[in-house]
């Protein structure tokens, strides 16, 4: 999820076009001992210890490694290039936390099973339009083996499942804090800062148009009214009607704030919510027929929201069903509903472990943000009647069969929800860094100089 720091950062992976692996966020390395400033000999220099972790060492090899990975994804996303050493020492703090943690997990009786590791690599290859054997063959050309690879994904995903544990109870968001939320965004807000998207369709009206030509126009920029607000493709009529060119961008002008859009346009549009068609517009140009595709309010969720309605099957591990069993288990339970053997929702009655299986798995229409991260991206990918593969997720391991999706309109207690999805997200991302630091502190870590 946004915000929350650094975990999961190789879990965020995405390939370039010519092959360079990066991970968004990636950590950051030491002191001016690091051989990080000349890349193209740190291939041939012996390696060395640069810190130690409790009994654990980070190497001089591990760091590079990261900043490589860091510079990489700076360079895809065209962003600037920090200082060597400041990234050199974010890197190695990012590790010495890592490690920490891990160490704890183990502690703990935490464990990530193949499974878990083989599903997040598939995760990662969907995500980026590609095989695993073709994310393999990316990895290896940009130095990085499949076992370092895999070993990454174990430990942050060890990471996770301590951090969902021992954060998730820290944080708490009071109907209290909703309303100081909205009082405070309120009494900020700048009418000037909402940003909008609007696509209009235009019936223009010559300079030289008689009365009778004129009200000829108006009456055909209605019927495209009526048809807009009744529901049709409004980049099928923009094609159809507009009298601006638009066939590469349907008639969208570009998000951008009201104050840079003409005033006719924004009076027309203040009030409406996205995907709501303005009354006819008027001006020299012609008639203008304006629907809002987005609208950004700073500090505010969306007024308009996604809803997924979907159904899940869930398993526990327990001491008499693995993990790796509890997948194989589900992964035919998908062969057999595809192939029409089988329903998923009477599947779902006689094997769920979850409250919803007394009505087939049905979870109902949900908001974005109702569901942990792990579940609603792989929800997020599946199209209407599509069925995931076997998930697995802090709560056991899901398959999932979306079955419908819409756009609604938030009313004022589902935006309360959205509020507090915000202000969780927020406090959970302190309640981390809090926890975090208390993990850094009860560690032993040496940091050691390179080798004269």
């Amino acid at each position: 999820m946004k915000n929350r720091f650094v975990f999961l950062t190789v879990l965020a992976v995405t390939l370039s076009p010519l092959g360079s692996a990066s991970a968004q966020g990636l950590r950051l390395p030491p002191t001016a001992t690091l051989a990080a400033s000349n890349t193209a000999n740190t291939a041939t220099q012996a390696d060395f210890i640069v810190a130690v972790v409790n009994s654990e060492p980070i190497t001089n090899a591990e760091v590079r490694r990261e900043i490589q990975r860091v510079q990489a994804q700076l360079a895809q996303l065209r962003r600037p290039q920090p200082p060597i050493q400041e990234l050199a020492s974010e890197v190695l703090e990012s590790l010495i936390n890592l490690k920490a943690q891990v160490q704890l997990a183990r502690e703990m009786g935490l464990r990530i099973e193949d499974s878990a590791i083989d599903q997040t690599e598939l995760t990662i290859a969907q995500q980026n339009q590609i095989e695993v054997a073709e994310l393999h063959r990316r990895l290896q050309n940009d130095g990085f083996s499949v076992t370092q690879f895999r070993s990454q994904l174990h430990d942050q995903l060890l990471q996770q499942r301590l951090r969902d544990r021992e954060v998730e109870s820290r944080v708490r968001v009071s109907d209290l804090d909703i309303d100081q939320y909205l009082e405070d965004q309120k009494n900020n807000f700048n009418p000037d800062s909402v940003q909008i998207n609007l696509a209009q369709i235009l019936v223009a009206v010559p300079e030289s148009a008689t009365e009778t030509q004129i009200a000829a126009l108006r009456m055909r920029a209605q019927q495209v009214l009526k048809r807009a607000k009744a529901g049709e493709n409004f980049a099928n009529l923009v094609h159809e009607y507009s009298d601006i060119p638009a066939p590469s961008n349907d008639g969208l002008m570009g998000l951008r704030e009201v104050s840079r859009y003409p005033t006719l346009f924004v009076q027309a549009t203040q009030a409406l919510n996205e995907d709501e068609v303005a009354d006819l517009v008027h001006s020299p140009a012609g008639f203008h027929v304006l629907k809002v595709v987005k609208k950004n309010t700073p500090g505010m969720p969306a007024a308009t929201v996604t809803e997924s309605h979907a159904r899940h099957i869930l398993l526990r591990p327990s001491a008499s069903l693995s993990e790796t069993e509890a997948q194989s288990k589900l992964a035919n339970f998908k062969k057999q509903v595809l192939n029409g053997v089988e329903d998923f929702a009477a599947l779902a009655r006689t094997n769920s472990q979850d409250s919803s299986a007394q009505q087939g798995g049905d979870l109902g229409w949900a908001s974005p943000g109702m569901f942990v991260p792990e579940f609603e991206g792989a929800m997020n990918r599946l199209a209407p009647g599509e069925i995931s593969d076997p998930l697995v997720s802090r709560f056991g391991v899901h398959l999932i069969q979306l079955l419908e999706r819409r756009k609604v309109n938030l009313n004022p207690a589902q935006l309360r929800e959205s509020v507090r999805a915000v202000l969780h997200e927020k406090k959970f991302g302190e309640a981390y860094l809090t926890w975090a630091q208390e993990v850094r502190a009860r560690a032993y870590v040496e940091l050691r100089d390179a080798p004269q």
